[in-house]
C-alpha cells in the first residue's frame, strides 16, 4: 500500500512514524509546502524503520503521489490574531481546493483521510471539492476522543482500555457526545461491569471522565503546544483497517445523509472501515438525552458549514 501524507508538521509526521513502525504500508511519501521539512521528516522516520519494518519513506511533490491508495491531509493554515473561525475555515478551504485540484488526476481512486481541524467541517469541504463518494473521504473525527474515553474508563475500572467498547459521537469538539448508555466491557453493559468490579460509576465519576475527555486537548496544548502522538496513532489505525480490508468498527467522520433530523453533515458515528472506505454506519443505542445532544451537535456543525462561503 502506498500512502501519501500532505502536511509534514507534527500531526502528519506522527502519523507517518506510526505507520512506518507498524509496517502498515509499503511506501510513505511526505509532501509539504516546505520541501526541506518534508525531506527531513522522511529521512528521520526512514532511519527508524530498520528497527521495526521494511516501509520505504520518502518525500516528493504531488506528482509523487500517483496511484496512492490513501492520502492523509494534515495541511492547513494557522489562525491569525483577531481572525474569526469562519475566516480561518475559508482560508483552509482554499488550501484544500488547491491541493485537491492537483490530486484529482493523479490519484482518482484514492481514499482521503482528513486530519486537519476543525476536522468535521474540513471533511465536508474535502468531500465537496474532491467529488469523491462520502465513503472515501474519511475524517479522523472522534477516533481520538473515543480512545481518551476508553483510557479513562480503563483507569477507573482497573482494566485494559482495549477491553472497553465505548464511543464518542458527533463533532470532534465542544458538542461531542459520550455514549455512556451503549458502552460495554466484554458482553456486559458498562454499569453492570462496574458494579461487579466494585467501582460503581457515580454521577461525579462520569462528570470527571466527561471533563477529562473534553479537556484533554486543552491540557496537552497548555503543556506542550499541540497534540500529535494520539492522533498519529489514530490515523495509523484507520489506515491499517483500510490496508487489510479489516471491516473494523471505528468512530470516524463522513458526510452522513441524515442523522437526528439533520441532513448531509459530516460528523462521527461508528462505521465499518475497510478497503472501500467507511461504507456502513453502525448506529449505537442511545438514551433520550444522548439523542438530543447528538442532534444539537449535528445542528451546530450544519450551521457552521452553511455559513461558509465556498
Amino acid at each position: 500500500m502506498k500512502i501519501g501524507i500532505i502536511g509534514a508538521g507534527m500531526v502528519g509526521s506522527a502519523a507517518g512514524y506510526a505507520i512506518a513502525l507498524k509496517g502498515t504500508a509499503s511506501d510513505i511519501i511526505f509532501v509539504d509546502q516546505n520541501p526541506d521539512l518534508a525531506r527531513a521528516q522522511a529521512q528521520d522516520i526512514a532511519h527508524a524503520v530498520p528497527f521495526s519494518s521494511a516501509t520505504r519513506v520518502s518525500a516528493g511533490d504531488h506528482a509523487a503521489l500517483h496511484g496512492a491508495d490513501v492520502i492523509i491531509l494534515a495541511a492547513g493554515v494557522g489562525q491569525k490574531p483577531g481572525e474569526s473561525r469562519l475566516d480561518l475555515l475559508s482560508r483552509n478551504a482554499d488550501v484544500f481546493r488547491s491541493i485537491l485540484s492537483d490530486l484529482s488526476p493523479i490519484a482518482p481512486q484514492t481514499i482521503l483521510l482528513i486530519a486537519s481541524n476543525p476536522v468535521d467541517i474540513m471533511t465536508q469541504i474535502a468531500t465537496r471539492l474532491s467529488g469523491l463518494p462520502a465513503s472515501r473521504v474519511i475524517g479522523s473525527g472522534t477516533i481520538l476522543d473515543s480512545a481518551r474515553f476508553r483510557h479513562l474508563l480503563g483507569l477507573h475500572l482497573g482494566i485494559a482500555a482495549r477491553s472497553v467498547h465505548s464511543y464518542v459521537l458527533g463533532e470532534h469538539g465542544d458538542s461531542e457526545v459520550l455514549a455512556w448508555s451503549s458502552a460495554r466491557v466484554g458482553a456486559l453493559p458498562l454499569a453492570d461491569f462496574a458494579a461487579q468490579r466494585g467501582v460503581p460509576l457515580t454521577d461525579d465519576i462520569k462528570r470527571q471522565i466527561d471533563d477529562g475527555v473534553r479537556g484533554a486537548a486543552e491540557t496537552i496544548i497548555k503543556g506542550k503546544g499541540a497534540t500529535w502522538y494520539g492522533i498519529g496513532a489514530g490515523l495509523e489505525r484507520i489506515v491499517r483497517a483500510i490496508a487489510t480490508d479489516e471491516q473494523a468498527v471505528l468512530s470516524v467522520s463522513c458526510v452522513t445523509p441524515q442523522i437526528e433530523g439533520v441532513d448531509d453533515i459530516a460528523l462521527s458515528i461508528p462505521r465499518i472501515v475497510g478497503a472501500r472506505g467507511a461504507d456502513t454506519e453502525v448506529f449505537p443505542a442511545l438514551n433520550s438525552a444522548e439523542h438530543s445532544a447528538l442532534a444539537a451537535s449535528a445542528r451546530k456543525l450544519k450551521d457552521t458549514y452553511a455559513a461558509l462561503k465556498l
